[in-house]
């Protein structure tokens, strides 16, 4: 099988100044936008499939009988498989039919969410969570790959911001849709809604054009600059300092955030007396609102700094993550709901800005050649560091305070705050080692040109 070739590929940039990045000679085509519409559909839903299980925890722990440790499980079973299976599509992405394989994960993916709703134990839910892992990383891996090479690095953060604005609407959904429906079907219903779209995205994902590797970097789009092997590509990223600052960030990143949204709902409805369903409501409402503009406001202001500061994707991620950090405290240690959920949505608007960016500049500091490969090695690292341990974790010191305590819903809430606390703590080292690396003042120059649009 040989890597799919665009109909019609972007116009390859001129070149710049010296030390310059390249500006585009077009804006992109029609075809590159629908195809990133394409890619920001599946985004959605591949949020809505990973979150809407947060949204029905307690429901499955009394139907299952499980704690929360083991609740914990079912996010880390997903991202253990996703991490450990993303680094085999990183290569064949870097290699073959990017939109292939990422129809083929779609559709697995949704055929395991639906699968969960028929799960008879907590052994079968876990087993199909850790299918939905192995799709979404054929899908993860490679479509940020795909943007960078339908968007000229001016315009990137933001394209990349509107792939990624989808994230916080997924997410919504999930709690919004866990809360609506198993209020009224129960939580096997759940699963079964959220699976359908997903199978028929797989079948709109085939459709879409497959650009050239590089061509806005200057590879030959005919040609292309052959990929590493798996062994080569790791080693050059491991020696790559840059990228390791980028990655071992997100992945303090992803540790909180990943806590947070798996415990946020179960917090408000055990800490802070909320019904269940309320809590999911405005948890997506403050989600998808404060999310979407955070993503879309990040990408924005990433590109423009960036003409004054080659770094500004990093120092951008850094500042944000450093001042969200204390809204998150307060989203938790605040006992008045108003004010926690206001604090939640200050803290949300400054994590999702850090989206496009981060993603931005992990893609431009590898080679277009191993970008897939670059992204592989990203998720598997800063899932297996990040939120991979850290719903657990929280769940552990959880039951592990509770136990301390005794019995009784006091104890219990007492018990998820503490575990939850540790989330601020992770989200000041995301900003910190985002931070060093704008600190450290590259010498290649900015781009000169104001971006399109």
């Amino acid at each position: 099988m040989k890597p799919a070739q665009a109909a019609s590929s972007p116009q390859q940039a001129a070149p710049g100044p010296a030390g310059a990045l390249p500006a585009p000679a077009l804006s992109p085509s029609g075809g590159a936008r629908y195809g990133l519409g394409v890619l920001a559909l599946i985004n959605l839903v591949h949020f809505l499939d990973r979150y809407v299980v947060f949204a029905v925890l307690a429901p499955i722990q009394r139907d299952l009988g499980i704690g929360d440790a083991e609740a914990g499980l079912l996010a880390s079973a997903f991202l253990v498989v996703f991490m450990f299976t993303s680094p085999v599509f990183g290569w064949l992405g870097d290699r073959f039919s990017r939109k292939r394989t990422i129809a083929a994960g779609v559709a697995l993916w949704s055929a395991a969410t639906a699968a969960g709703g028929l799960a008879p134990s907590f052994g079968v839910l876990l087993a199909t969570r850790a299918a939905v892992g192995v799709g979404e990383a054929s899908y993860a891996t490679i479509a940020p790959t795909l943007i960078a090479d339908w968007f000229p690095p001016q315009q990137r953060a933001r394209a990349l911001a509107v792939f990624y604005a989808a994230a916080p609407v997924g997410a919504a959904l999930g709690f919004i849709l866990g809360g609506v429906v198993e209020a009224r079907w129960g939580w096997r219903a759940v699963f079964f809604l959220a699976g359908l779209p997903g199978l028929l995205l797989a079948l709109l994902q085939l459709t879409v054009r497959e650009p050239p590797r590089g061509a806005f970097e200057g590879a030959d789009p005919a040609a292309g600059e052959p990929a590493p092997s798996l062994l080569r590509c790791w080693r050059e990223l491991a020696r790559n300092r840059r990228y390791c600052a980028l990655v071992a960030g997100y992945t303090a990143y992803t540790f909180a955030v990943g806590g947070l949204a798996v415990w946020m709902p179960t917090f408000l409805h055990r800490v802070r007396g909320m019904a269940l369903e309320q809590a999911n409501l405005w948890i997506g409402a403050v989600t998808v609102v404060g999310g979407f503009a955070g993503t879309f406001a990040g990408g924005w202001l990433a590109d423009r700094w960036r003409l004054r500061q080659p770094e500004a994707y990093a120092a951008l991620a850094g500042l944000a993550s450093l001042l969200a950090a204390p809204f998150v405290a307060g989203a938790l240690l605040l006992g008045w709901p108003p004010a926690c959920l206001a604090c939640l949505f200050l803290a949300e608007i400054l994590l999702f800005a850090i989206s496009g960016p981060v993603n931005g500049a992990i893609l431009e500091a590898v080679a277009p050649s191993m970008r897939a490969s670059a992204v592989a090695a990203s998720i598997l690292v800063m899932h297996l560091l990040g939120d991979a341990i850290s719903p657990a974790a929280i769940g552990a010191v959880s039951d592990a305070v509770r136990q301390l305590l005794g019995e009784g819903a006091q104890a219990a809430g007492r018990g998820l705050l503490a575990g939850t606390l540790i989330v601020p703590v992770f989200v000041v080292l995301a900003g910190l080692a985002w931070g060093w690396i704008a600190l450290r003042r590259p010498a290649a120059a900015a781009p000169a040109a104001e971006p399109p649009g």
